[in-house]
């Protein structure tokens, strides 16, 4: 054996009792049981021990119970002297119920112990208590010496036994657990992959076409402005202008939808910022990264909301709120004032409307309202984070 081998711990799998089947969880319970049933049969079977004394035992027996659930919690937590020490005590419980005439709790606790502490400390603190438990066990033993030594030599084997259990056990939970966590990898680096093709499609195609069309709109500008100046030259050159910027926020749109996909957005504040420039922002909450989804739905939400203030309430005081809310996040936008939207949700010139919004954010789990509110007109997006 190696040096840690007589120091290291059993495993927290194996101490927490993690991956215990449904047959076994059962078994556990009814050896528990039966020992706490024998031990109330033992000690207030005796009828001629005084009241007082069957009160004193009974007191002892709730205290050794105590110290038993603060034995297992220590060694849960590998705290190592105050495992030893409790185990002491509840030894010394077992000698002073054995000296008080109570003999089968003292020899159930020495057991007890015996086993407990080849399966819960480390081997050179585990093998002392179990031949101290064993060793008194031993000692105050009536039977003779050949069956104390098998009870014994059975004792200190099931002990053993039931470490090596608990370490396969562990052993095994701790396997499933890396296997879980390849697999889980393994499905994302497949999802980024997949998310770095779709990427490159969408920039070979998308984002190489809407450039080529800034490129012929700009040309077009110039070519109507060298012209001389009409009506019909002026709305040709504002339907060009239209274009022109329909397509610039399109291509910054669709690279923001690529930064998405590669995982290379910046801080949803970041952008929230930039997005309602002078407007007031607050940010509530102990900041966290957001999910990809979540994180573009608060973006393309705060971009409809900012482009209808624009549109329907230009110079009003606007106000957003990004709250990180347990197991969500929130944003708010209210507007001062200005001409109430008409009938149902407006779409923005950019294509994404807030009842497209409120479409994705259903999707997501989550809920957006919109309408008119005391001031103006308010947007508020909750979606799982």
């Amino acid at each position: 054996m190696t040096t840690s081998t007589w120091t290291s711990w059993p495993s927290r799998e194996a101490l927490s009792r993690e991956g215990l089947t449904h047959a076994r969880r059962w078994l556990a319970r009814t050896v528990r049981l039966f020992t706490l049933t024998l031990l109330l049969w033992s000690t207030f079977s005796q009828a001629t021990a005084p009241a007082w004394g069957l009160a004193a035992a009974a007191v002892g027996l709730a205290g050794c119970a105590a110290v038993a659930w603060a034995f297992f919690r220590t060694s849960l937590e590998n705290r190592l002297w105050p495992s030893v020490g409790l185990m002491v005590l509840l030894m010394g419980a077992a000698m002073a119920a054995q000296q008080s005439g109570f003999h089968t709790p003292a020899v159930v606790l020495w057991c007890g112990c015996a086993v407990t502490a080849l399966e819960r400390l480390p081997l050179m603190a585990a093998l002392p208590c179990t031949a101290l438990a064993l060793g008194t066990y031993a000692l105050v033993n009536t039977d003779g010496w050949l069956g104390t030594a098998v009870t014994t030599a059975g004792l200190g084997l099931g002990g053993y036994v039931l470490r090596l259990d608990a370490e396969a056990r562990g052993s095994a939970q701790r396997l499933l657990a890396q296997e879980r966590a390849a697999r889980a990898a393994e499905a994302e680096t497949a999802a980024l992959a997949e998310r770095g093709r779709i990427a490159r499609e969408i920039h070979d195609v998308l984002a190489h076409s809407l450039s080529a069309q800034l490129v012929h709109l700009e040309a077009a500008r110039l070519l109507i402005e060298r012209e001389p100046s009409g009506g019909f030259r002026d709305q040709v050159l504002e339907r060009v202008v239209a274009a022109r910027g329909m397509a610039r926020e399109g291509l910054a749109e669709t690279r923001q939808a690529l930064s998405a996909l590669r995982g290379e957005m910046t801080p949803v504040e970041e952008f929230l910022q930039e997005v309602v420039g002078a407007a007031e922002l607050a940010v509530t909450g102990e900041r966290r990264p957001l999910p990809a989804e979540a994180s573009q739905a608060v973006r393309r939400v705060a971009q409809e909301a900012m482009t209808n203030v624009r549109k329907h309430a230009p110079g009003a005081r606007v106000r957003v709120r990004l709250a990180y809310e347990p197991g969500e996040i929130a944003l708010e936008i209210r507007d001062s004032g200005g001409r109430k939207p008409d009938g149902e949700l407006t779409v923005s010139g950019s294509g994404y409307g807030l009842l497209g919004m409120r479409e994705r954010a259903e999707l997501l789990g989550g809920t957006l309202e919109a309408g008119p509110d005391e001031e103006g007109f308010m947007v508020r997006l909750r979606v799982p984070a």
